[in-house]
């Protein structure tokens, strides 16, 4: 059998991002889980509250997907499923916002 020695490389090139990167991502991530649960304890109508809940949720995802994910360092394709992953997830939240919002709210003794 013939050996095969050589060693093909391009084309997958590792980006090797500082540790300041994932640091900062870090506190980023501890400071929006901060303003997360502060905004729990803001009075506004519940509407309001699940889209900025949301909002904030879609903000830390998109931090996680591009610097611990590393995508932000990948080629096109992988932006490609990145970007329809991440499509597909606001579809299904959009939707089940939809149905979350048509029920109607029984009253809870208590609350």
């Amino acid at each position: 059998m013939a050996e095969h020695t050589a060693h093909h490389t391009e084309g997958h090139e590792h980006h090797v991002v500082p540790i300041r990167v994932y640091t900062w991502t870090l506190i980023g991530l501890l400071i929006l889980l901060i303003v997360t649960v502060a905004a729990g304890f803001i009075p506004m109508p519940v509407w309001l509250g699940t889209v900025v809940a949301l909002a904030i949720a879609a903000f830390k995802t998109s931090l996680v997907m591009a610097f611990f994910m590393h995508v932000k360092f990948s080629g096109k394709l992988v932006w490609l499923f990145a970007a329809a992953g991440f499509f597909w997830l606001v579809i299904m939240i959009i939707f089940a916002y939809a149905d979350y919002i048509t029920r109607p709210w029984e009253p809870v003794p208590g609350f």
